[in-house]
């Protein structure tokens, strides 16, 4: 099997949770909604600890591109605040699904300023960043996150909403 770069790596989680954005915004149903928004915020937190663990600081320490770097970093915290407010909630709360197509727009945004021609990405094929062991690190880290559920372990602080339901499914 070819060993995927780590762009093509990002960039193949960027078209699956479009994909499950896209779903959500179509979908109707409570059961459905909860699964779509386990599936965005466990794959998010994922892509987020691999960015933020691999790929940024090669992509800072080639292209030395601090105000890129640091947008990518807080455009990720403001997510992943949104994230947890998500998981904590039911597609039965007011505000669900707000939240969740709230956060399908900043995703959007940051997927298009890393994609984008002369984007973090585009800077990183021109740089000397070694892609394809990257690629490899990012692939080995999320075999490692997944833990024993294949989920990135969605932090085990929450006991209601979408966390919630995580760990009764699992305990079962």
């Amino acid at each position: 099997m070819k060993t995927m770069d780590a762009i093509a790596l990002l960039q193949s989680d960027h078209r699956r949770i479009e994909r499950w954005f896209a779903q959500f915004a179509q979908a109707r149903g409570d059961d459905r909604k909860l699964e779509l928004a386990i599936n965005l915020c466990a794959a998010l937190r994922l892509h987020t600890l691999v960015e933020e663990e691999i790929f940024y600081p090669a992509f800072l320490q080639s292209t030395g591109d601090r105000q890129r770097h640091h947008e990518a970093a807080v455009e990720h915290d403001a997510a992943t605040h949104l994230i947890a407010e998500i998981e904590a909630a039911t597609p039965a709360d007011d505000f669900f699904d707000a939240k969740v197509n709230v956060l399908a727009g900043m995703i959007k945004h940051h997927v298009a300023a890393e994609e984008r021609p002369g984007g973090m990405f585009a800077l990183a094929r021109e740089s000397d960043m070694d892609l394809l062991a990257l690629g490899a690190q990012i692939r080995e880290r999320c075999r490692e996150a997944a833990g024993p559920f294949g989920n990135s372990a969605a932090p085990a602080r929450a006991k209601s909403g979408i966390l919630g339901r995580i760990l009764e499914v699992a305990s079962r």
